[in-house]
C-alpha cells in the first residue's frame, strides 16, 4: 500500500520544517505540508477533510505540531479509519526518522514507536549534557 506523510501546523511551521528536511535529506514527493490559519478565510475542517479524501486508500502518517491544539484535534476525528496514524509533537529528528524508514517497514505502528523513542533522545539540555560528559571524562 502506498504511504503518504502529512505534516500540519499552526502557521508556517509545517512548510518550514519540510524545507529543513529537504535541505538535509532531499526532496520527497510523498510529503504534504499544511500551514493552517494563514488567511482569514482558512477553513481547517474543509482542508483536513480534503487531504484525507485525496489520500484515501493510502497509509497516512500525519504529524501535527501540538497535542490538544486545533490542528491535531481536527485530525483526531479520523484516527478510527484504517491506515491513519496521527502523531502530535512534530520535530525535525522525528520527521527524519520516519521519512528514512517509512518505505522499509512492514508495520507503521512499530516505525512510529521507534521513531518517537529515538527522537526523544535527541532533545538535550546541552549545558548539562556537556557538563556531565566533562565530569565523566575527569574521573
Amino acid at each position: 500500500m502506498e504511504k503518504k506523510i502529512i505534516i500540519a501546523s499552526h502557521g508556517h511551521f509545517a512548510s518550514g520544517i519540510l524545507n529543513s528536511l529537504e535541505l538535509i535529506y532531499g526532496t520527497h514527493h510523498s510529503i504534504t505540508a499544511l500551514d493552517c490559519y494563514m488567511s482569514e478565510s482558512f477553513d481547517l475542517t474543509k482542508s483536513v477533510k480534503q487531504l484525507i479524501e485525496e489520500h484515501k486508500g493510502k497509509e497516512l502518517i500525519i504529524l501535527t505540531d501540538l497535542f490538544g491544539g486545533s490542528v491535531n484535534n481536527e485530525f483526531l476525528q479520523y484516527i478510527d479509519q484504517p491506515n491513519i496514524y496521527l502523531i502530535a509533537g512534530l520535530n525535525l529528528p522525528l520527521l527524519i526518522e520516519i521519512v528514512a524508514q517509512v518505505e522499509m517497514v512492514d508495520s507503521i505502528t512499530e516505525l512510529i514507536q521507534r521513531a518517537l523513542r529515538e527522537s526523544k533522545e535527541t532533545i538535550q539540555f546541552c549545558n548539562e549534557s556537556i557538563k556531565t560528559k566533562i565530569e565523566e571524562e575527569e574521573f
